[in-house]
C-alpha cells in the first residue's frame, strides 16, 4: 500500500519533475486568497510560469502571455503565475497595473519552486491537456518559443 502526504498550501508533489513526465500538482493560495489545485486545469493546455515584479525579464514578458492567453483562448490555454522571490504586495500591485488575468499562487516555503527544480526567473512550464510535462523555457521567452511550446501542448 502506498503511503502519502497530506498536501499543504503552498506544496507540490515532491515526484521527480522531468519532461514527458506528469506535472507535480500545485497546491496553494493565489494572491486574492482563493485556493488553488493545478490540476483542476486537467483537460486545458497549462503554462505556468515562475515570475517575479522585480524581475526585468519577467516584467518584459509579462505581455506577451497576455497576448498569448486571449489568442488561445478557444483552445483553453491555461496560464498559473507562481511568486517568487517577491513579496505579495508588491506582486499584486503589478498585477493590478497590467490587468493580469490568471491567478498568481504565492509559494511562501518554496516547496512548489523546488519541485519544479526553478533555476532562474522567468521561468516556464508547458505541460499538455493531460498533465504530462512537455517543455521548460529558462529565461525570458520570446513569440516564436512560445509558440514553438504552445504547438506541443495543445493538441
Amino acid at each position: 500500500m502506498a503511503v502519502t502526504r497530506p498536501r499543504t498550501a503552498g506544496s507540490a508533489d515532491t515526484g521527480l519533475i522531468a519532461v514527458n513526465r506528469q506535472a507535480p500538482d500545485i497546491v496553494g493560495t493565489t494572491l486574492d486568497g482563493s485556493a488553488f489545485l493545478l490540476s483542476e486545469l486537467r483537460g486545458r493546455p497549462v503554462v505556468i510560469n515562475f515570475w517575479g515584479p522585480s524581475c526585468v525579464p519577467c516584467r518584459t514578458e509579462f505581455p506577451l502571455l497576455a497576448r498569448e492567453l486571449a489568442r488561445h483562448a478557444e483552445q483553453g490555454l491555461a496560464v498559473v503565475g507562481v511568486l517568487t522571490g517577491d513579496p505579495p504586495d508588491l506582486a499584486g500591485a503589478f498585477i493590478a497595473r497590467y490587468g493580469a488575468t490568471w491567478p498568481t499562487v504565492t509559494d511562501p516555503n518554496k516547496g512548489i519552486k523546488a519541485a519544479y527544480r526553478v533555476v532562474a526567473r522567468p521561468q516556464s512550464f508547458f505541460i499538455d491537456r493531460a498533465g504530462i510535462l512537455r517543455s521548460i523555457q529558462i529565461g525570458e521567452m520570446l513569440d516564436a518559443d512560445f509558440e514553438r511550446q504552445f504547438t506541443a501542448i495543445a493538441g
